[in-house]
């Protein structure tokens, strides 16, 4: 059975991580969830989900400072991790190894295990910080994928914008869904 860690940070676009359990749960994949502080923070004031609600959605729930988690070791077996979405901070973190809160603490084990890490960053503009760090991550076998709007689809809704991010990070698991719809190509 697969086993995908997902996180949700403190920056804006928490859709995307409890989007991603909600397909995941349809899968019936098992998933460990930490939500960070500002994660929490960013729910309450992005989307009308309650984090009692959202936690559910999760096989498994840990407080992001809980470091002592089975998770936080790599000799848990998992098959990769989402941080959806990953704030700079956490970047940051993560690209240096500051492993100070369980979501830094198991994308070091992803790294130093080479499992898959998807960071789904949130930001702009982009400093030379943010561009290093990401860089540095990407060297280090991290998938870098800001969750970036595909118009090629013609969305309708937001949802659908949503939907399509999602379904390309979960597709990078080899996780298809028959709704999903991909680049078309361009008729000549």
């Amino acid at each position: 059975m697969m086993r995908l860690i997902v996180a949700i940070t403190g920056a804006s676009g928490s859709i995307y991580g409890i989007r991603l359990l909600e397909r995941l749960l349809e899968k019936k994949i098992e998933t460990h969830l930490i939500i960070s502080k500002w994660g929490e923070a960013a729910i309450a004031s992005e989307t009308g989900y309650d984090c009692k609600k959202i936690k559910r959605l999760a096989s498994h729930y840990y407080g992001n400072t809980e470091l002592g988690a089975v998770i936080s070791s790599g000799s848990f077996k998992w098959d990769g991790m989402i941080v959806a979405p990953c704030s700079m901070k956490t970047l940051s973190a993560i690209a240096n190894g500051f492993s100070e809160s369980l979501v830094a603490r198991v994308a070091d084990v992803a790294l130093k295990e080479r499992r898959r890490l998807i960071l789904m960053p949130r930001e702009t503009p982009l400093t030379n910080i943010h561009l290093e760090n990401m860089l540095r991550l990407s060297q280090a076998g991290a998938v870098i994928m800001p969750p970036l709007p595909a118009f090629y689809l013609k969305p309708q809704t937001v949802d659908d914008l949503i939907n399509h991010t999602v379904y390309r990070v979960l597709s990078l698991f080899d996780l298809d869904f028959p709704e999903a719809q991909y680049w078309p190509g361009i008729d000549k």
